[in-house]
């Protein structure tokens, strides 16, 4: 048993609206604490922005001093079946449960939902079994409609899910739900932290044209005081490299987030800061960390106009790399639109307030 709440009328003119949003919840990797603390909270919505289930067997249980309780039922899951007991032993935590019982959820996948870093129906590992890819794609969108609070426009056709969606609270805030990786190119550069210029390419698209051509439009004649569009991955650019000045050709990306996908991100900002909707806010977690950047025109200027504000909600218990944090924070001279950056040992959840008159209050 648990409360829900009805979504104010569309021309209503609510005063505050308070949400949580959450991501990245290895079950194997530590307890959920998080998630209790939720509970606590007197919310209206929580946003999931993806990797709700890990698809890998007991061999990625990898962060040391992990519960030792917590490990994978089986081996890596393919089939229809296992996908759906992943989900059923995630649901088995008391206090997942308990933050599904206190409000309504948003929700929307990321990678681990199907195998990590997949690109439409591009697999990771092109040798993985038991062979065609997309009857393992449709296995797992199967099971996660059958799991998740999503409408009947939902429901799985085949190998395809319609998952993008427009969400309002009112007249107070609109939330644009992003799927960034059924109809996505693959990672150029060949994934991972890398630099080329197959990441500039016009071509190159995380959503696919039908919709990016879905969110401008929404966006354009949207009447909301703040516009959220929830998706997954880092948006802003963030160069990685933590040698002082290693800018432009030098620098280093995680092609896997919107800097494997500039020239659509620039199509983007560009409709912001051209259209102009009111408050937009892109969300995001996938990193297992905590960060608050300025969406710029142009990262190389600084003075360049800020389009959008980006907050990057931790994970719940999945590993940011330990030996990775001096150099993202060696690296931060080079990205001064990175406004904060954090990485925490025990996982957890953002809390917003999105106010009428433009006021908004966010916490970890």
């Amino acid at each position: 048993m648990g409360r829900t709440h009805t979504a104010p009328a569309p021309r209503a003119t609510p005063s505050e609206l308070r949400f949580a949003f959450v991501s990245c919840q290895d079950w194997q990797n530590g307890y959920w604490p998080a998630y209790r603390r939720l509970a606590e909270e007197d919310v209206d919505l929580v946003v999931h922005l993806g990797d709700y289930i890990y698809e890998y067997g007991p061999e990625g249980k990898t962060r040391p001093g992990s519960p030792p309780d917590r490990v994978h039922e089986g081996p890596e899951v393919f089939s229809l079946e296992s996908y759906r007991n992943r989900h059923a032993l995630y649901r088995t935590d008391p206090a997942l449960q308990a933050a599904h019982a206190v409000a309504p959820w948003i929700v929307t996948w990321d990678d681990h939902e199907v195998e990590n870093n997949y690109a439409n129906g591009i697999p990771e590992e092109t040798t993985s079994p038991p062979g065609d890819f997309t009857i393992r794609r449709a296995n797992a969108y199967r099971a996660f409609y059958e799991h998740m609070p999503l409408r009947r426009t939902s429901v799985p056709r085949g190998v395809n899910l319609q998952l993008y969606r427009r969400l309002a609270w009112g007249s107070l805030a609109e939330f644009n739900v992003l799927d960034t990786r059924q109809y996505r190119s693959d990672q150029p550069c060949g994934d991972g932290l890398k630099n080329c210029a197959e990441r500039l390419a016009p071509t190159q698209t995380m959503t696919g044209a039908e919709q990016e051509k879905w969110l401008l439009e929404g966006l354009a004649v949207s009447e909301a005081s703040w516009n959220v569009i929830a998706q997954q991955t880092i948006f802003a650019e963030v160069d990685f490299n933590p040698a002082p000045g290693s800018v432009g050709p030098a620098g280093l990306f995680n092609v896997d987030q919107w800097d494997g996908y500039v020239a659509q991100r620039r199509r983007i900002s560009e409709f912001l800061a051209a259209r102009r909707p009111s408050n937009p806010i892109v969300l995001a977690g996938d990193i297992h960390s905590s960060w608050a950047n300025d969406v710029k025109l142009d990262y190389d200027d600084p003075a360049s106009p800020t389009v959008a504000a980006e907050f990057v909600g931790t994970s719940i218990s999945s590993d940011f790399p330990a030996p990775f944090i001096p150099a993202v924070n060696a690296a931060l001279a080079d990205n001064p639109h990175v406004r904060f950056f954090e990485v925490c040992t025990v996982g957890t959840s953002a809390a917003a307030s999105l106010r009428s008159g433009g006021e908004q209050i966010s916490a970890p």
